[in-house]
């Protein structure tokens, strides 16, 4: 089969690898889509995937081969690539150290084959079915939006309460999705690319702030009633946004920290220290928020059609050049493969 397989040095390069089959307890997946992750870009960029990985966790496909004693599955069936509930006693990802560091042990399981390949072999509790009414493509950014969910599901939203999401990327536009079905009675998104912004009212923001032109912590708190929002979702990891979302808080408010900024970034406590604000960091998903997530969209709670377009599909192929598009500032919504 294909696969692109990282080589070191921000070089992907597709080429054929042993098929995998399916053992006991095992089923092999046939991948249809598979979602670019931002997580993905960076590992790509700062050069921290290990020469020989085959990256990709946002995906959806078909059961090809079911393994010996397997009962929940059959040839056919549609899934997403993850979301199950583990049997007792076993621990996945970054639940395994207590000591995890995303920057230095970022790729735990080191030599297993993902989703930007043609089939991927998991274990038969791993795949979530996708329900009916729900179409491959919104099935393939399940993850990303399991990860919104269980932002939202860490932070202290209550119902009625303001938010600002800063950042309208794939993250960002799930995320006050998310939020809104929560609770939020007001969203606030700030994005300054035009294309992302737009996405953003498209999906039902209230007030939609470009951070570049004028003072966006008094326009949000005119918005506020001179409060502030009681959440800001800190989905855009820029250099200046940690530090802005910590500024815009109410008092006693909460920023919760969902995007992952790679380079050092300034924060300045005696501007928002005195209003007692609270940081929250999210990452990664429970299973809970995989059915979350997947009911939300059966529900058209959170809608993905505007960050999927015809051209945001890509083949395999193209997979070195669209990674290199996405480490230069993007005014892409998303970027989906299809192996």
């Amino acid at each position: 089969m294909k696969a692109a397989v990282y080589k070191g040095n921000q070089r992907l390069s597709v080429e054929e690898v042993p098929t995998p089959s399916a053992g006991a307890g095992q089923v092999v997946v046939k991948v249809k889509y598979c979602a670019i992750c931002g997580t993905d870009v960076h590992a790509f960029l700062y050069d921290i995937a290990p020469a020989g990985t085959v990256m990709g966790h946002e995906y959806c496909g078909t059961i090809a081969e079911v393994g010996r004693d397997v009962t929940k599955w059959k040839e056919g069936d549609r899934v997403v690539g993850g979301g199950g509930n583990p049997p007792p006693g076993v621990l996945t990802g970054v639940r395994v150290h207590p000591r995890f560091n995303y920057r230095t042990m970022g790729f735990p399981e080191n030599g297993r084959l993902r989703a930007y390949a043609e089939y991927v072999l998991m274990e038969e509790w791993e795949p979530v079915p996708i329900p009916e009414g729900v179409s491959d493509e919104a099935a393939a950014l399940c993850e990303p939006c399991a990860v919104t969910v269980h932002a939202v599901r860490l932070s202290d939203l209550k119902l009625g309460d303001a938010v600002v999401v800063l950042g309208a990327g794939p993250i960002g536009l799930l995320c006050m999705q998310t939020a809104r079905a929560a609770g939020a009675t007001k969203v606030i998104v700030s994005e300054p690319a035009p294309a992302r912004a737009e996405a953003a009212r498209r999906l039902g923001a209230d007030v939609v702030l470009d951070p570049t032109h004028g003072n966006i912590e008094e326009r949000v708190t005119e918005l506020t009633d001179g409060v502030g929002p009681q959440v800001v979702f800190e989905c855009a990891a820029a250099p200046p946004t940690l530090d802005q979302a910590l500024n815009l808080a109410a008092r006693g408010g909460q920023v919760v920290l969902v995007a992952i900024a790679w380079e050092p970034t300034p924060v300045l406590p005696p501007d928002w220290m005195a209003r007692e604000v609270r940081l929250q960091a999210s990452f990664g998903t429970l299973p809970e928020d995989w059915k979350t997530s997947l009911e939300l969209i059966s529900a058209g709670k959170v809608d993905m059609a505007p960050l999927l377009s015809e051209s945001n599909f890509l083949p395999l192929d193209d997979i070195q050049n669209a990674f290199e598009a996405l480490v230069k500032p993007s005014t892409q919504l998303q970027m989906v493969v299809t192996p």
